[in-house]
């Protein structure tokens, strides 16, 4: 069973950093597909089996440089 989870990301501002992201993301086990758009800051992850934590998704997010969009 899948399941997709929809972020706002800021910070990302080309191509490179959107394929950066998507790298470290599927870094995480269970997560197996992952689309950032650098144009829009969102990104979207999709995940199998096990759920993945948000809170995991954050911290690879912020670690990797950019800032998870609040509000």
């Amino acid at each position: 069973m899948s399941e997709t989870l929809d972020l706002k990301v800021e910070g990302m501002s080309c191509g490179g950093c959107s394929s950066r992201l998507e790298k470290a993301l599927l870094e995480i086990p269970g997560v197996t597909d992952v689309k950032a758009s650098h144009e829009t800051g969102d990104v979207r992850v999709t995940t199998y089996g096990a759920a993945v934590p948000r809170a995991a998704l954050e911290t690879v997010i912020e670690e990797t440089g950019f800032d998870i969009a609040r509000g």
